[in-house]
């Protein structure tokens, strides 16, 4: 038996080899396609309308909008970060 098996391992990594080959330029394929080609419609497109791209758009997210859809008037709560390049906020100091 383990004769068997020793006869049979190579032909079983040479399959399992090739089908991974296959399945790699299978999926290699069509990213090349998709790079090369015109842009298509995603589905994420088709469910907004088809809009298509949105880089440099304005963005409005739903939080800032009221019960009529409209932007909303009230004033906000706004948490800022520090960052190194500013300087080091003294104690009792308004900023």
């Amino acid at each position: 038996m383990p004769a068997l098996l020793a006869d049979l391992f190579p032909f079983l990594y040479v399959l399992c080899f090739l089908a991974l080959l296959w399945q790699a330029f299978r999926i290699m394929s069509r990213g090349f396609k998709a790079a090369s080609g015109p842009f298509e419609r995603t589905p994420i497109d088709a469910a907004s309308g088809g809009r298509g791209d949105r880089t440099g758009r304005l963005t409005i997210h739903p939080e800032l909008l009221d019960a009529d859809g409209q932007l909303t008037q009230e004033d906000l709560l706004t948490v800022r970060f520090s960052g190194d390049n500013e300087p080091t906020p003294f104690p009792g100091d308004p900023a």
